[in-house]
């Protein structure tokens, strides 16, 4: 059907409720709108689904996540494991609660369990719960940290990470073969509960989760010695994360966290944050004003799922409040964990650090000297997640941490997501570990810059929304990918990475090798001492994305050649 003909049938047929065709109603005539609505159905990705909330099929509303939920259901059913059932969380959002009924019960009406939490839940708590309870799979309802008007649908495997290749595509060709929304199956929660297929979730996972987060302490003494004299100024920018922050924080013994008040409790709308994201410095203004009145040593961010984590901390030199990017704050815990575990005896044999490819390269250095393996994988936590499977399958390594530059890590395999609730944990240790021996957080990474190199890593962003912009997007990447630039500026390409194709090009000599890494949408330029820049379309937002990252003499020097490489990507695009 054209988008017109599909438009006629969510207003004329008895499938699509009234609120549905009212809201479709008042569209008609705004051919735009109509086509903009159904000139798609809203994809499926690798990671699931993300978009505005609304009707159409371009849209996220209970039509598009029953079918998406059916399409796993058919999954799971020809993969043979339906009898271990499907664990839900959703987020703050709009719709988070219904959706994820929604979807619980499609899945009850396919004889699959649905285990469904009480209340909004961070995302990796989701994560643990699926493995905890023996699940086949999991779902998250949430858009992280888009814009109030957009939700998400996130599917997670029994291995407790998103779905990895070719899984994630078998998943998605189910969903697409679905053509007729009367086959999707539904049924009442009362019936779904008398079935003993809806359980509702929530304490015991929760107390279970604590008990994993904190045996990632390695200095429970030094916490209990500074609980006193660190202060901590948290927001969970009104989403997932406040409860089981401020539960963990305070069961360590840290006395005085103060939470921002005005992002503390969930709120949909996001009223006091123009976009909910800890990437954004607007997105700390109430808690930087908290900080300057409580005289905090560390101000800390989650998002609304409560997977990523911003950081600042306070410059006792100068009194201001310094921000951290995700490499800086990972490479922080990465630090102390492989400095502390490797002082204390705790270090496990054969250790990994795993991260992915835009991430800083300041990685190498200190796995070195800890003697450390690194492992490098694609954009995204689930290949993080992927390899502490493939490690407890072969006993070939032994996970100790993961990150990604995206302000994500994870310490410990208790989830095989991002989880800023552990992060938050372990970087108030690392400030009290630091406060006790006179430093800062701050002071410490100054310490890093001194000993492995002043590593300094950004991000370019074109913004290109709807049907024209997906095809420039299309079209920025295929021009790299046929003519790669030979040089940024003054900077010599040394090497070009292709993972689409699976190719790293010698661009001296021409020799082609495999990348190794599974297909990926993804183009990699190698420049010169230690620099190099990365192009990859968003899975999620309709960006295309510019990772880049230098090394300098300073910081001063740092931030000059990062800016000049910005400046010299523009000029190739």
């Amino acid at each position: 059907m054209g988008y017109m003909e599909e438009y006629r049938f969510w207003l004329e047929d008895d499938y699509f409720d009234q609120d549905t065709k009212k809201e479709l109603e008042a569209i008609s005539g705004n051919e735009q709108e109509i086509e903009d609505r159904f000139y798609r159905e809203l994809e499926f990705g690798t990671g699931g689904l993300r978009g505005v909330i609304g009707a159409g099929t371009n849209r996220m509303n209970l039509y598009t996540v029953r079918k998406a939920t059916q399409g796993l259901a058919n999954y799971i059913i020809e993969q043979g494991t339906q009898k271990k059932g499907v664990a839900i969380a959703y987020d703050s959002r709009f719709m988070s609660p219904e959706f994820a009924d929604e979807a619980g019960l499609c899945l009850a009406a396919n004889g699959i369990k649905a285990y469904v939490f009480e209340s909004l839940r961070p995302t990796p708590e989701l994560s643990f719960a699926l493995r905890t309870l023996g699940c086949t799979a999991g779902i998250v309802v949430t858009a992280s940290h888009n814009p109030p008007e957009y939700n998400g649908y996130k599917v997670y495997w029994e291995d407790g990470a998103q779905v990895t290749p070719p899984r994630d595509k078998e998943i998605i060709t189910q969903v697409q073969a679905i053509k007729d929304y009367h086959t999707v199956k539904t049924m009442s929660k009362e019936d779904a509960v008398a079935a003993g297929l809806y359980q509702v979730i929530g304490r015991e996972i929760d107390d279970a989760y604590m008990v994993e987060l904190k045996k990632q302490i390695i200095h429970p003494d030094v916490i209990r010695e500074m609980a006193e004299d660190i202060k901590i100024v948290y927001t969970p920018l009104c989403g997932t994360g406040n409860l089981p922050v401020r539960r963990v924080l305070s069961e360590l013994g840290f006395k005085h966290v103060y939470v921002v008040p005005e992002q503390e409790n969930p709120d949909p709308k996001f009223t006091t944050l123009e976009y909910p994201n800890p990437e954004d410095p607007k997105a700390f203004t109430y808690a930087l004003r908290l900080a300057k009145e409580k005289d905090a040593d560390i101000v800390l961010a989650t998002d609304p799922d409560a997977d990523r984590l911003g950081v600042y901390c306070k410059d006792t030199r100068t009194g201001e409040y310094v921000s951290f990017t995700g490499n800086m704050s990972g490479m922080l815990i990465a630090e102390y964990i492989l400095r502390e575990r490797t002082a204390t005896g705790t270090m496990p044999e054969n250790p990994a650090l795993v991260t992915t490819i835009v991430t800083t390269n300041m990685t190498k250095p200190i796995t070195q000297s800890y003697h450390v393996k690194l492992i490098e994988v694609l954009t995204g936590f689930k290949f993080i997640g992927e390899q502490i499977k493939f490690f407890e399958q072969t006993g070939s390594n032994h996970y100790v941490f993961g990150l990604e530059e995206s302000y994500g890590c994870l310490a410990g395999t208790h989830a095989r997501d991002k989880d800023a609730c552990v992060a938050v944990m372990c970087l108030c240790e690392v400030a009290a570990y630091c406060k006790k021996h006179g430093k800062t957080l701050w002071d410490m990474m100054l310490d890093m810059y001194e000993k492995y190199g002043y590593f300094k890593e950004t991000q370019y962003t074109i913004t290109l929304k709807g049907i024209d912009g997906s095809r420039q997007i299309a079209e920025i990447m295929d021009k790299l990918r046929k003519n790669p630039p030979k040089a940024f500026g003054s900077a010599k390409v040394l090497r070009f990475r292709d993972y689409l194709e699976d190719r790293i090009v010698d661009m001296e000599t021409g020799k082609v090798t495999p990348t190794g890494l599974p297909k990926s949408n993804v183009l990699y330029f190698e420049l010169p001492d230690n620099c190099w820049c990365c192009a990859r379309p968003s899975g999620t937002e309709p960006k295309i994305k510019f990772y880049m990252g230098v090394t300098g003499s300073s910081i001063a020097d740092a931030q000059s050649r990062v800016e000049r490489l910005t400046e010299d990507l523009k000029a190739v695009l």
